[in-house]
């Protein structure tokens, strides 16, 4: 497994492991919207390491809709195209773990988060707790699985702590229900793991389940 280590450094166009910044799309593929209809804050992306099981290779965006922020909570098998349909008592579909293997470089930046680049580390023994991708979830509270809508058993591909911040930049809003003034965070900032179809049914298919 990989330590995501955030940096000081402006990230700039082109650069694929960054919070905020220009995400990497694949060919034909849309910043996403919430189904509020505003556009998605970019909170980071990285080039998934190839020696990473089931995902090696891809490249992982994580955003989430700059107006809402709730925690994320679905059955354990997914309906239909569950990344755009609101679950668990939520209005709205407020985030999107995209993956893919192209390499379009967004026209335009995000504007929430400041653009700063990520360094990937290999893990160590005492690195179990920390933002990272691949390796095993470190549950805080009982293990949790999904099923993919295509039948498929989700697989773990990475972990977001309790209250990782994303920087923002000073002109955007606080988030709402936020735990940093200075920071956005996914799902409420509650302790997020990203599974993801390992048949790749669909760029989008993939679930963050939260616990705390």
């Amino acid at each position: 497994m990989y330590v995501i280590e955030m940096t000081s450094e402006p990230a700039v166009a082109g650069d694929r492991d960054t919070v905020g910044g220009r995400p990497i799309l694949e060919t034909e593929e849309s910043w996403p919207d919430c189904t509020c209809g505003r556009r998605m804050a970019l909170l980071f992306q990285i080039d998934v390491p190839a020696d990473v099981p089931h995902f090696g290779g891809e490249h992982l965006l994580v955003f989430q809709c700059p107006i809402h922020n709730d925690a994320a909570f679905g059955p354990r098998r997914l309906p239909d195209r569950y990344w755009e349909t609101p679950l668990g008592g939520n209005e709205t579909a407020f985030w999107r773990i995209l993956r893919h293997r192209g390499g379009v470089v967004a026209a335009s930046s995000d504007d929430i988060i400041q653009p700063l680049r990520l360094v990937l580390r290999a893990s160590g023994p005492d690195d179990e707790w920390d933002f990272r991708v691949g390796g095993q979830p470190a549950w805080i509270q009982e293990a949790e699985d999904h099923i993919c809508a295509c039948g498929a058993d989700m697989e773990f591909l990475a972990q977001i702590p309790e209250n990782q911040g994303f920087p923002k930049r000073p002109e955007a809003p606080q988030q709402i229900h936020t735990f940093d003034f200075d920071a956005y965070g996914l799902c409420l900032g509650n302790m997020v793991y990203l599974f993801a179809c390992p048949r790749r049914c669909d760029a989008a298919a993939a679930w963050p389940i939260n616990q705390h």
